[in-house]
């Protein structure tokens, strides 16, 4: 049995010293977690609003693109060329 208490010894020391090395772990990744939420979060916010107004300049561009064709003027340009 003396084997074993050596073994249990070691583990129950090393227990005992890393309780308070996890404890602060917890806490320094909870901070880290939190500014880590806010940051992304921030950018999530900032990246659809540019995305909407890429959307929004983007079908403007379709809307007058099809409001040319539907006026004639592609087909007045093209036979301007001729």
């Amino acid at each position: 049995m003396g084997f074993m208490d050596t073994v249990k010894g070691w583990f129950g020391k090393a227990k005992d010293k890393s309780d308070p090395a996890v404890e602060k772990a917890g806490e320094v990744a909870g901070k880290a977690w939190d500014k880590t939420k806010d940051v992304a979060g921030d950018a999530w916010d900032k990246t659809k609003d540019v995305a909407g107004d890429a959307k929004e300049f983007v079908e403007d561009k379709i809307e007058d693109v099809r409001n040319k064709d539907d006026d004639g003027d592609s087909d007045e340009k093209a036979s301007e060329g001729e």
